[in-house]
């Protein structure tokens, strides 16, 4: 069962217009504390991401099953599964207190070392390798960021607050120039 403050994250990151994949990484931050304070273990960078994504999913975050080809079948039905549950498609199975506790001595077996800062650096990094180098690329994610604050209607809060910014590290000549411009616009 995820903690509340992770539900109370994920449904902000929600409520703020951001992705499923955003609000589904609370998830998986969470998973990783379990991991470090001793709660459990992972056998890799991968299980632990899995799990965290998983309970995601249950949690009801609209985060969608990999697509065929993209993960094993055994995988894709578990995402499949988690995800009906999450959004009241399907009823959760009754938990099996034996299976449960078996699952939780298993990865009780398993290191921490699948939180650690490198493992998850090298798992973040396999992982951009596989995409398409377009969408990695900073202008990519401006044009994410972009869309998000459209969607969620702070666009132009957001450029007002860019144009602060920009006026702020400018030297004092070129901010009385940019002050006269912008006073030239108002009375024209």
């Amino acid at each position: 069962m995820p903690e509340k403050k992770t539900l109370e994250r994920a449904k902000k990151d929600l409520r703020e217009g951001k992705g499923p994949s955003t609000a589904a990484g609370e998830f998986v931050r969470e998973e990783m504390h379990h991991i470090r304070e001793g709660k459990h273990g992972a056998q890799s960078t991968k299980q632990a991401i899995a799990i965290g994504l998983s309970k995601a999913r249950r949690a009801g975050v609209p985060l969608e099953p990999p697509g065929e080809g993209q993960a094993s079948e055994s995988t894709r039905e578990s995402a499949e599964r988690a995800y009906e549950i999450g959004q009241d498609e399907r009823e959760p199975r009754a938990a099996s207190p034996k299976r449960a506790r078996a699952t939780l001595k298993a990865l009780k077996r398993e290191g921490s070392a699948a939180a650690s800062k490198p493992a998850l650096s090298r798992q973040a990094k396999r992982s951009a390798r596989q995409r398409q180098g377009t969408s990695r690329s900073p202008k990519a994610a401006a044009r994410r960021g972009a869309a998000t604050r459209v969607r969620t209607g702070i666009a132009s809060e957001a450029a007002r607050k860019a144009a602060r910014t920009r006026m702020g590290r400018r030297g004092p000549a070129t901010k009385s120039r940019t002050a006269k411009k912008a006073e030239r616009t108002r009375q024209g």
